[in-house]
Formats: structure tokens, sequence, C-alpha cells
């Protein structure tokens, strides 16, 4: 599963922590988030997301 960094300010979501603030599993994957998923920093939605290569 791949990691991804928000462009806005750069919080990664790494998909084997998931997000606890919001509910969201270990192993959740990040195409697997709800659409209504924000940066749990920033709040920028998953759209301003990228994968970390």
């Amino acid at each position: 599963m791949d990691s991804y960094t928000c462009t806005v300010c750069a919080y990664v979501y790494n998909p084997e922590d998931g997000d606890p603030d919001a509910e969201i599993d270990p192993g959740t994957d990040f195409d697997s988030l709800p659409e209504d998923w924000v940066c749990p920093v920033c709040g920028a939605s998953k759209a301003e997301f990228e994968v970390v290569e």
C-alpha cells in the first residue's frame, strides 16, 4: 500500500497507521478512504494528495 502526501501541508497518510482521529482503521488503503475524508492537519480534500514515490 502506498503512502500519500498532502500537497498543501506535507502531512503523510500512511495506510499502516490509518487515521485514528477520523476512525480510519490501520490497514486502510488511501483509495478506500471515504470521499469526504480530509487532511487531519489542514483540511485539504483527497484530491490534494499525491502518492509518495
